[in-house]
C-alpha cells in the first residue's frame, strides 16, 4: 500500500515537474522571439531621427541619405516572405538565428562604412532580419499549446512596434553620448546575443513543408517592389507626372501581374495566392497594409515636426534627445495595448478591435494635424496613436496565425508584415513628398505640408477601419486543433477558440 502511495505520488510529482519544466520552455522561447522582434523594430526606427547626423558623416546630400531608410524598407519587403518560406522549408529555428545574424552583420557594415553605397550595403543586409517576425510566430504555432498561441503572437507584435518606439527615444542619448555609428553597435551585440541564447536554448520545430524555393517569383516579386517603391521615393524631386515616376509604376503593375500568374503556376509557391484568396486574409493583409502607411509615416516625420525651429511658426524646437522623450507615451501605448488585446478579442471579437484600434489611430492623425499649439497636444495625440497600433498589431497577428494551416504559418504571417512593411513605404514616400513640396524660402517645410500628411495618414487608418469590419464575424465553436475548416477562422483568446465563418 505505502509502495503504491509512494509510486503513485512520484508519478504525480514528476508530472508536475515535467509541466513546470514545459511553462519555463516556452517562457524562454517567448522571450527570445519577443527579444529578436523587438530588435528587428529597433532597426526599423534608429536611424531616423539623426538623419541629418549621418548624412555629414557620410557626405551626402539630403535626398541620397533617405535611401538609408528606403533600402531597409526594399530588403526587407522583399526578404520577409522569402525567409518565411526557407523557414518552412528548412527549419524555423535555424533560419531565425540567420536573420538575426543578417542584422547584426549589417550593423557591423553600417558601422563601418565610410560612405553612402556601403551605408546602404549594409542595411540592404540588415532587412534580410525581416524574417524574424514570420518565423518567430511560426515557432510559436508550432511548439505552444494552441490556448497560448494568441497572447504570445500577440506579445511578439506588439514588441516590433514597442521596439520602433524605443528606438525614437534611445537614438538622440546614444548619439550624444557614445557617437553615431553606435547606433550600429549596440544592436550588433545585442543581435549576436539573441542569435547565441536562439540557437542554444531555442527547440527546433519539427513542422517542416516540402518542395523547394520558387526563384522566378522571387526575382519578379523582387523586381516589382523596387519598380513601385524606387519612383515613390523620388518623386518629390522627380515629379509625380514626370515619365520616370509613370514609366516605372507602369512596370511595377506589370511585374506584379507576372508576379502573380508565376505563383498560381508554380509547384511550390513562394505565396499561396489560394490563401491569399481567404477573406480572413485578405482582409487582414489591407488593413496591415493601410497601417503600415500610418505607422511609419509617423515615426518617420513627427521628430522633423518636433524638431522643427519654433521660429518658423510651428514646431517645438526640440533636440533629438527630448523630441523621443515626447513620442515615449505612444511606445509605452503600444506594449500595453498588444499585451491586452487578447481580452480584449475574447469579449469583443478580434475583428473589432482591429477597427476600433484604426480608428484610434486615424484620431490620433487627425490630432496631430491640427493640434499644433501645445506638447500636451501632441502628447496626447501620440497615446492615441500607440494604443491603437498595438491593438491593431496584436489582434491581426493572431487573426492571420489562426486562419491557416500550421504550415502556412510563416508564409503567411509573413507575407502579412511584408505588406505592413510596403505601406510603410508608400506611405513614407506619398507624405515626404507632401512634405516636400510645401517649403519655406529658407527650405524648411512649411507647416501644411505637416498638416495635409498627416490628414493623408488619418484618411488612410479610416480606411483601414472599414477594411477591419470586413474581416469575417466570429461565432464561437470547435476546430480542428492542427487546421480550420475551409473558410473558416480560428482566433484563440484566453483559452477560448473563437471561428469566424466566411462569408
Amino acid at each position: 500500500m505505502n509502495t503504491a502511495t509512494r509510486s503513485s505520488s512520484g508519478a504525480v510529482s514528476g508530472g508536475s515537474l515535467c509541466y513546470f519544466s514545459e511553462v519555463a520552455s516556452h517562457r524562454l522561447t517567448l522571450i527570445i522571439m519577443a527579444s529578436g522582434a523587438a530588435s528587428y523594430g529597433l532597426m526599423q526606427a534608429l536611424v531616423v531621427p539623426v538623419l541629418p547626423t549621418i548624412r555629414e558623416l557620410i557626405h551626402t546630400s539630403q535626398n541620397d541619405v533617405t535611401w538609408v531608410l528606403t533600402a531597409y524598407l526594399l530588403s526587407a519587403s522583399i526578404f520577409t516572405p522569402i525567409m518565411g518560406r526557407v523557414g518552412d522549408l528548412f527549419g524555423k529555428k535555424r533560419m531565425f538565428v540567420l536573420s538575426l545574424g543578417a542584422l547584426a552583420l549589417g550593423s557591423l557594415i553600417c558601422a563601418l562604412a565610410p560612405n553612402l553605397l556601403l551605408m546602404v550595403a549594409g542595411r540592404v543586409v540588415q532587412g534580410v532580419g525581416a524574417g524574424v517576425l514570420p518565423l518567430g510566430f511560426g515557432i510559436v504555432r508550432d511548439e505552444f499549446p494552441q490556448e497560448k498561441v494568441s497572447a504570445a503572437v500577440g506579445t511578439i507584435a506588439s514588441l516590433t512596434a514597442v521596439g520602433s518606439g524605443f528606438a525614437l527615444v534611445l537614438a538622440g542619448p546614444i548619439d550624444d553620448l557614445l557617437g553615431t555609428r553606435w547606433l550600429f553597435w549596440l544592436p550588433l551585440i545585442v543581435n549576436v546575443l539573441v542569435a547565441f541564447a536562439a540557437h542554444r536554448l531555442v527547440p527546433e520545430s519539427p513542422v517542416r513543408t516540402r518542395g523547394r524555393i520558387g526563384w522566378l517569383p522571387a526575382i519578379l516579386l523582387s523586381a516589382a517592389l523596387v519598380a513601385l517603391l524606387l519612383p515613390l521615393s523620388q518623386a518629390s524631386e522627380w515629379g509625380w507626372g514626370s515619365g520616370k515616376v509613370l514609366g516605372l509604376l507602369a512596370l511595377a503593375v506589370v511585374l506584379g501581374v507576372l508576379w502573380v500568374v508565376s505563383e498560381l503556376k508554380a509547384a511550390t509557391p513562394l505565396i499561396d495566392m489560394t490563401m491569399m484568396r481567404r477573406p480572413a486574409v485578405w482582409t487582414n493583409n489591407l488593413v496591415a497594409l493601410l497601417v503600415g502607411v500610418g505607422m511609419y509615416s509617423i515615426i518617420g516625420f513627427l521628430p522633423q515636426f518636433l524638431q522643427a525651429d519654433s521660429s518658423s511658426g510651428y514646431g517645438f524646437t526640440a533636440s533629438i534627445t527630448e523630441s523621443g522623450l515626447i513620442m515615449l507615451p505612444m511606445t509605452t501605448m503600444s506594449f500595453l495595448g498588444g499585451h491586452y488585446c487578447g481580452r480584449l478579442a475574447q469579449r469583443y471579437g478580434a475583428k473589432w478591435i482591429v477597427s476600433f484600434g484604426c480608428l484610434l489611430v486615424a484620431v490620433g492623425g487627425f490630432g496631430l494635424a491640427f493640434a499644433h499649439g501645445h506638447i500636451w497636444e501632441v502628447v496626447i495625440a501620440t497615446v492615441l496613436v500607440g494604443l491603437g497600433i498595438g491593438l491593431v498589431f496584436a489582434a491581426m497577428s493572431s487573426l492571420i496565425v489562426a486562419c491557416v494551416p500550421s504550415h502556412q504559418t510563416s508564409v503567411a504571417s509573413g507575407m502579412n508584415a511584408n505588406i505592413r512593411t510596403i505601406g510603410g513605404a508608400v506611405g513614407a514616400a506619398l507624405v515626404g513628398s507632401i512634405i516636400s513640396g510645401n517649403v519655406l524660402a529658407s527650405g524648411l517645410p512649411k507647416e501644411i505640408g505637416f498638416t495635409l500628411g498627416f490628414v493623408v495618414i488619418a484618411v488612410a487608418l479610416l480606411i483601414g477601419a472599414g477594411a477591419g469590419a470586413l474581416i469575417p464575424i466570429t461565432r464561437t465553436g470547435p476546430l480542428p486543433a492542427d487546421e480550420p475548416a475551409h473558410g473558416e477562422l480560428a482566433f484563440v483568446a484566453g483559452g477560448t477558440v473563437v471561428g469566424a465563418q466566411s462569408e
